[in-house]
């Protein structure tokens, strides 16, 4: 009997097959590096393969616990522990759904960048980048700082920051948006009330297979002098690069690497993945409107709102997930809120 659903199994464990059928032809390890990437595919597929045999094997026994159970009553504490396991295990797979896109087990680039409201947006810019960097820390994420526009008098205007390690793209997809603080103003000498916006944009780190159509003549690449967060390790000389896309308007810079080359070879990595996304977006409304939908893949759409006067919440406006603990939210605890959204895509999935 066919079980799996939509986590395709039986097409899984088809292009397991497959992929082992290929290690027996001798020309398969030629290109290196394409047959170590068939080689991590396989072994992915192959334990969500063996991992759903299992869950099939253990769903199927308790079915047979429960026939015995009707004429043996002490049998039913094993089978409600059991049935309570398989209940958790299932959940933990359909949250695993969420992060099957291509590239959410990948790294990812994520840009914040202050609306208006001068330092006030500036400020709460720079409070959204700690909270990231704070959330990276915990994941064990590394993260690099690429570029940076500082405030003129606090805060940062923009930033850039690549986060390196697995799902880390699948993660930080569900920042992607407009996030909004209400707060007394530390920088209003009246004390009055202050409402700020930042936009986050979260971008995946493509693989050099992944073709991303740039025709040279739309590209305009700048070079000027570095000036950005990397301290003493950048060199205070022409070899920060901005690099700007003619068709699209979409401007990306690097200067925290220490060559002109290495530079315009990350800001070329931010513009591929913004592209790529924006293609992802328009594929996602065309889907929405074929089946009837009325999805908002915008990334200016306000998703989060931060109130830390007259009274202190976070909430999702997508989940409606809240928390009156702020203070840990904008010290990296904001899982609640990915988890909460990865779950709602579940849904949409299926």
């Amino acid at each position: 009997m066919p079980y799996g659903g939509v986590f395709d199994i039986a097409n899984k464990a088809e292009r397991v097959r497959a992929i082992e059928a290929e290690t027996g032809d001798a020309t398969f390890w030629n290109d290196q590096q394409l047959a170590q990437k068939k080689m991590q595919e396989a072994s992915t597929l192959r334990n969500t393969v063996e991992l759903w045999d299992g869950l099939h094997r253990r769903s199927h026994d308790a079915l047979e616990l429960y026939a015995l159970a009707v004429d043996d009553p002490s049998l039913l504490t094993e089978l409600e522990q059991e049935a309570s396991a398989l209940e958790e295990a299932l959940e933990a797979q359909e949250f695993a759904l969420a992060l099957g896109g291509p590239h959410d087990a990948g790294s990812a680039i994520f840009s914040i960048h202050a609306g208006a409201g001068g330092t006030e947006s500036q400020d709460w810019t720079q409070m959204l980048m700690r909270m990231y960097l704070r959330w990276a820390e915990r994941h064990n994420f590394k993260t690099t700082i690429t570029d940076m526009t500082e405030g003129e008098e606090a805060g940062i205007k923009s930033v850039t920051v690549e986060v390196d390690g697995e799902y880390a793209y699948g993660y930080l997809k569900s920042e992607r948006g407009t996030h909004r603080l209400v707060r007394l103003s530390p920088f209003d000498s009246n004390n009055r009330r202050h409402t700020s916006f930042a936009k986050v944009e979260v971008m995946p780190v493509l693989d050099e297979d992944i073709e991303v159509e740039i025709n040279p003549n739309d590209i305009q690449v700048e070079v000027f002098l570095s000036s950005g967060a990397g301290g003493q390790n950048v060199q205070k000389n022409m070899t920060a690069v901005r690099v700007r896309h003619l068709p699209t308007g979409i401007i990306c810079t690097s200067q925290n690497e220490r060559s002109q080359t290495q530079n315009r070879e990350f800001a070329m990595k931010v513009l591929r993945g913004k592209l790529y996304e924006i293609e992802q977006e328009k594929l996602a409304e065309e889907k929405a409107r074929l089946r009837g939908g009325n999805v908002d893949a915008n990334f200016g759409s306000q998703i989060r709102n931060y109130v830390l006067h007259p009274y202190q919440l976070v909430k999702d406006l997508r989940s409606d997930v809240e928390t009156g603990n702020t203070t840990a939210v904008l010290d990296g605890e904001i899982d609640m809120f990915i988890q909460a959204w990865l779950k709602l895509q579940v849904g949409e999935l299926t």
